[in-house]
């Protein structure tokens, strides 16, 4: 049986009928690295595949890095790396002013935490900016724990770009 997310929500990936592993695989978006500077978001961005890369950055950046550092970092990784498909996402944490800040900044893509109280306000105001608002972190492979100078890290980046989520209404394997 599928294991269950946080506050008992299970992707639509995890679920199958009567139990069984689901076997389609559908893109549901790019795969997301968690960049922590330019080098790691080079990095993602040098192995990215045609489906691209979803730039997320650290858990709470936006209150601690703010939301200039990471756009500029953003841009300029994405100038280096011309024509790779990518979306950047900063992270909020639970602070909905510093959501809104971010999206003053210019930020389209913020990860909120679903719980905070402010988040349809929020996700309201990022709509009229023409903005997404994601209600946790996307699973994400963290550049920060490898050592992207070493061929074996490069090659664990290379392979989690190139997976795709499967999603719900999969086949169910032959019997």
């Amino acid at each position: 049986m599928p294991r269950e997310g946080p506050r008992g929500y299970q992707k639509p990936w995890q679920r199958g009928t009567s139990g069984s592993t689901v076997t389609a695989r559908v893109s549901i978006g790019p795969p997301a690295a968690t960049v922590h500077g330019l080098v790691e978001a080079e990095a993602a961005l040098a192995a990215a595949g045609p489906g691209g890369v979803l730039l997320l950055s650290a858990p709470g950046a936006a209150g601690f890095a703010g939301p200039a550092w990471f756009l500029a970092m953003v841009a300029e990784a994405a100038a280096r790396h011309p024509g790779v498909p990518h979306r950047a996402a900063l992270d909020c944490g639970d602070a909905a002013g510093t959501a809104l800040a971010a999206l003053r900044a210019g930020a389209r893509l913020l990860v909120l935490d679903g719980a905070c109280p402010a988040f349809a306000a929020v996700a309201a105001a990022a709509r009229e900016a023409g903005a997404a608002i994601l209600p946790e972190r996307p699973p994400a492979l963290d550049l920060g724990r490898l050592d992207l100078r070493r061929r074996a890290d490069m090659a664990r980046l290379a392979a989690w770009l190139a997976i795709e989520a499967p999603q719900e209404g999969g086949t169910p394997p032959a019997s």
